[in-house]
């Protein structure tokens, strides 16, 4: 069985004026979001019209109450529209506060012109959900931080770290090294590297297009080690099946693979399968669309929860995330 988050959830507490909903996309999280907190699920439901369009619909009064929607934005693009109807009828429900709890930001990867005449696609995301009257929001390890700074309600950027790292003190890797799929998450790979007490390399990749990788080198010696890839994404799978075969080419005794969201389009499930990984960890922040056996998921259903107790009863959240423990 799988680490869960400490404390567990005292039911007891349950502050009656908290109702929790869910998206269509994300409800196998929410109701395992709504057990872990100690309440059901709100009752909600979408119409779906003949020419395509949908209406979001509360079937319970929300009048005064505090509402979490949970939702992931990941593709197709309805599911940001969704959330955006759920938010806004919340809102001409007269809720008192709404906060959206994203567990997979979508878009997060265009934070930034890379190139002239293109869109911030994050940005716009953000704006949309303020003006719809989104007033905080919860999510798990955004792309990019900065994304922080494109609301202007509070931001509640959760860690995986709280998941992953229980489960890999469990494997008890003799040899362990932490490893980054590009420069990009250096940051991330020492931070696990501090917490476990580790060293860490680095792949150094170069593309000639999105998804595309034109070469790819190491930074740094794992010889004998037991690697552990930590990414926020894993998207095509290119990239980081491409650094695990790199890192056993060099010598490394294993190398797994832990990302926070399984996105896994295209190919991804047949190069996770023919990849030198012994196994890849992700998250249920994203469903998955198929079985694979070198896949293990771990849920955030409990750190979600304990969350939202702790935005109702202004305790801290960032106390959850202090590595030192």
């Amino acid at each position: 069985m799988h680490p869960k988050l400490e404390p567990k959830i005292n039911t007891m507490s349950v502050d009656p004026m908290v109702s929790i909903f869910s998206g269509r996309k994300s409800r196998y999280l929410a109701e395992k979001i709504a057990t872990s907190f100690g309440t059901t699920l709100g009752k909600s439901i979408v119409l779906d019209f003949a020419d395509g369009e949908f209406q979001t619909s509360y079937e319970e009064n929300i009048r005064g109450r505090d509402v979490f929607i949970i939702q992931s934005t990941c593709p197709p693009a309805d599911n940001i529209l969704e959330l955006l109807m759920m938010v806004d009828a919340a809102r001409r429900a007269s809720a008192r506060k709404i906060i959206a709890v994203i567990p997979y930001f979508g878009y997060a990867r265009q934070d930034r012109k890379d190139k002239p005449r293109v869109s911030i696609a994050s940005k716009l995301v953000a704006n949309l959900l303020t003006a719809s009257g989104v007033t905080r929001l919860i999510t798990i390890d955004l792309h990019a931080d900065q994304i922080q700074g494109f609301f202007d309600v509070p931001v509640d950027h959760l860690f995986s770290s709280n998941i992953f790292i229980p489960y890999l003190k469990q494997l008890n890797l003799p040899n362990l090294v932490m490893a980054s799929p590009d420069t990009g998450g250096t940051r991330r790979a020492a931070n696990y590297a501090k917490a476990m007490g580790t060293g860490f390399v680095i792949c150094y990749k170069q593309r000639t297009k999105p998804n595309v990788i034109e070469q790819m080198e190491l930074i740094g010696d794992v010889e004998g080690k037991d690697v552990v890839i930590v990414d926020d994404i894993i998207d095509t799978a290119g990239t980081i099946t491409k650094a695990g075969s790199l890192i056993m080419s060099k010598g490394a005794h294993s190398v797994r693979a832990f990302c926070t969201h399984a996105i896994l389009s295209g190919d991804a499930y047949s190069r996770i399968s023919k990849s030198a990984f012994t196994e890849v960890v992700v998250t249920d922040t994203v469903p998955l669309g198929q079985f694979n056996d070198k896949i293990t998921v771990l849920s955030t259903a409990d750190l979600l929860a304990e969350v939202i107790k702790r935005v109702q009863n202004f305790e801290s959240i960032s106390s959850l995330f202090d590595l030192k423990k």
